[in-house]
Parts: C-alpha cells; structure tokens; sequence
C-alpha cells in the first residue's frame, strides 16, 4: 500500500513539475522599415465595395489592415481619406433579403463627401477608384477623376508626386486591374485594353521613383478578371443556350423571321446561319464582327452581371432582338483580356524583380478560390456571388473578409522577401456582405 501512495506522490510530482510552456509571436520588421507605409493603387486598393467607396469600407480595405498589423513592426500613422458616411457619392448597393440580391441604397449621401478634404492630408492610403496605371502620374489627374479630386494635394498634382512627398519607406502597389477590367466592364463595347508600352512604360517610371531614396515595397499582378462574379454569376443562372423552345410553332415562327437573314448570310459564302429547334438553342447577340451584325451565342461566351434579364423574359431579348454587345463577353474578348493580363503580370514579376521587391500573385490565388476554395481560420472563400465571402455586391470588389485574405497573402510575401515576422490576422474579424431588412 505504502508503495502504491508513493508512485502516486512520484506521478503528481512530475505533472506538476512540468510546466506548459507557450510559444510567443514576436513580431520584427527584417529589412523592411514600416515607419512611413503608402499604398498606391485603384478601386481595390481604396478599400471601394458594393458599387461605391463608403467609410467602413476604407476602414477594412486591405492597406489599412497592413498598416494595422505593421504598427507592431514599428509601423507608423495610416491615415485614409474617407468618406463622411455609408453612401460615399450614392452609387452603394446593399442586400434585400427579401430577394435575395443587391439593391440600390437609395439613400442622399453626405454632402460632404464631394468636397475637398485635402486640408487634413497628406494620405497614406492614395488608392484610386477607376485608376488605370499610366493614371497615377498624370498631373492634374484630380481634376479628371473625382475620388482622387476629393484628396489631391493640389489640382495640378499626380497621385504618384503625392505619395513621393511622404517619402515613404515602404509602399505597396496593386495597379493594372483596370487596365483590362474597364475594357470588359462594357462588354469589351468601349474603352480598350492599356497598350503594353504604356502599361510597362508606367510601372517603371513608378517603381523607379518609388524606390530611389532606398524604400522597401511590394507589389501584386492582376487577377484572372473573368473569373469574378461579374462575369459569371449570371451564366450559372442563365447558359448560353438558355434559349428553350418548347412549341414548334415557335420554332417555326424564329425559323421563319430569319430565313432572309440567312439567305443573305449564305449568298456571301458564310455558314454561320441562325437556326433554331425543340429544347435548347444559343441565344441571339448583336456581333460587331460580322457583315450582318448577328449570330447565336456560344460555349464558354460570358454574360455580364448588368444583363437585364426580364428584358430577355418579357421582350424577346436574345430571340426577336440580338442582346446588346455591352452585356456579353464573347470568346475572342475573352481571349484578348486573358492574353493582355497575362502579359501585364509578366510585366509586374519582371519589375519585382528588377527593383528587388516583395512580389505577391494574386492571379494565383484567385485561382485557388475560384477552382476548390478556400478555408481561412474556419471562414470559407469562393468565387460564389453573395454566399462566397470573398466579393461585394458589386462583383468586382472585396468583402472586408476578402481584404482580410489579400492581407494575409500580402505579410506572406513581404515575410518572405524582407525577414519580417508580420502577423496576420482573422478574417472572422472583418464584415462580409450586408443584409438590408
């Protein structure tokens, strides 16, 4: 008995002898110096969602949750220019539950949102909306831009001058995204894809100046644009062949409207005809490329997120009437945007390298999402409209929890690059969509 009570005392002394230890997270800045951090950029870097750029919205885009997690580093003041309210120039969506989908908030917005607050600059968030990348050194740009125009310096400044004013000694830039995505917007029926001299052209002259007094910094590609919820939301709800006929008579009666259209088509020596039976058939789009300005719609072609679909419903919109141009992508847009994107981000690599920067590829990442998802600290992201947690209602841009993931993806590169120890934060901490009751 007395030897049990002693093995007993033995087994309690060493339980209690051995004390947990906990493994601190210290964090350190490694070649990298966080004192004065600038990001330059557009929509995406502004922290701009839902349609518009409203306060907490600027309050968790991705550089201010940087400069949050920098402070530890010796990160310094980060000061945005935010908007006064929730509606930032009135343009902001919201979520109706009772749709469900997005709509407008219908709400005034502060009047003092358009006006100039550049008295309580300088800014070191200089994120853009609409920006393009020869955009940000072009002077005077706020008098041509008012979201720059709001904050700018003066009237004849540059977004770039006044970020070199700071004299920064770490920026982050994230630029180029418009210079494809404004082109596809509108269905590749205006506005054009950035010439490659002035796309590279501008990236240069930036990192240049940026890093000539010895800054450290980092820089992102562009994501696979058509992989977002604006180019493909509505093609899981409506395919390309969504055209269903379920009459002969209805057959006959399409058949029978395009029958002169088809002779001509085929007395020029083309085969691409329009023609139409039971079940499903590609809908009719207006096409700019062909002599008779028309054709059906084909696999792998894009409907854009602005396509109003009671018009296709009610109004003979893809049947009777070619859908417009601006709401489809057709392949060879596709293909153009694609092959421009993949050039520019060979851009952006080279000079990440050339001026021996972070460099973060954000192209592979939405890749990630867009192909299996992912999990972060137990928040899944997808590409899914509304339901993925990674984009706003306006398609195109991030949720909080989605700048939440940009900035994790941002401290890994920069961890990588310089030796820092950045920690990264939760994005169960930041909002997703929001719902209007």
């Amino acid at each position: 008995m007395k030897i049990k009570n002693i093995l007993i005392l033995f087994a309690l002394g060493l339980l209690f002898a051995c004390e947990p230890k906990i493994d601190t997270f210290t964090t350190t800045s490694g070649e990298a110096d966080f004192s004065k951090y600038v990001s330059l950029g557009n929509s995406l870097t502004s922290g701009y969602a839902d349609g518009d750029l409203y306060k907490s919205g600027q309050e968790n885009s991705y550089p201010a949750i940087l400069a949050g997690q920098f402070e530890a580093a010796g990160g310094g003041e980060f000061k945005q220019p935010l908007m006064f309210d929730e509606y930032g120039f009135g343009r902001r969506f919201l979520l109706d539950a009772s749709i469900p989908g997005p709509v407008l908030a219908g709400v005034a917005p502060d009047e003092r949102n358009f006006q100039s607050i550049a008295g309580d600059g300088p800014f070191n968030n200089m994120g853009v909306p609409g920006a393009k990348s020869f955009h940000l050194g072009i002077a005077g740009y706020g008098t041509l831009n008012p979201y720059f125009g709001r904050f700018a310096s003066a009237a004849t400044t540059s977004v770039l001058a006044d970020a070199i004013a700071q004299n920064p000694t770490f920026f982050s830039l994230w630029i180029g995204n418009n210079d494809v995505l404004a082109y596809a917007l509108t269905g590749a029926s205006s506005d054009s894809i950035t010439p490659m001299p002035y796309f590279a052209g501008s990236i240069g002259a930036m990192l240049q100046k940026l890093t000539e007094n010895g800054a450290k910094g980092i820089i992102a590609n562009i994501p696979n644009i058509t992989s977002i919820p604006y180019f493909t939301f509505m093609n899981t709800r409506l395919p390309y062949n969504g055209l269903v006929l379920t009459e002969q008579a209805q057959v006959d009666a399409l058949n029978a409207g395009y029958a002169p259209l088809n002779a001509f088509i085929k007395s020029i020596g083309s085969t691409d005809t329009l023609a139409f039976a039971l079940g499903q058939n590609g809908f009719v789009i207006a096409e700019n490329d062909v002599l008779w300005g028309m054709r059906q719609m084909k696999s792998g072609e894009l409907f854009l997120l602005t396509l109003p679909t009671d018009s296709i419903k009610n109004y003979g919109y893809g049947s009777q009437t070619p859908i417009p141009d601006k709401y489809i992508l057709s392949t060879g847009e596709i293909n153009e945007i694609k092959t421009a994107t993949t050039a520019f981000n060979t851009v952006i690599k080279n000079y990440a390298q050339q001026f021996d920067i972070a460099f973060v590829d954000m192209n592979a990442k939405l890749s990630e999402i867009e192909q299996g998802g992912v999990v972060y600290d137990g928040v899944p992201f997808t590409t899914a409209f509304i339901t993925g947690n990674s984009f706003s209602l306006d398609g195109v841009h991030m949720t909080g929890k989605g700048n939440a993931l940009a900035a994790n993806y941002f401290i890994d590169a920069i961890n990588a690059k310089y030796g820092s120890v950045i920690k990264h934060v939760s994005p169960r901490l930041y909002p997703g969509i929001y719902y209007y009751q």
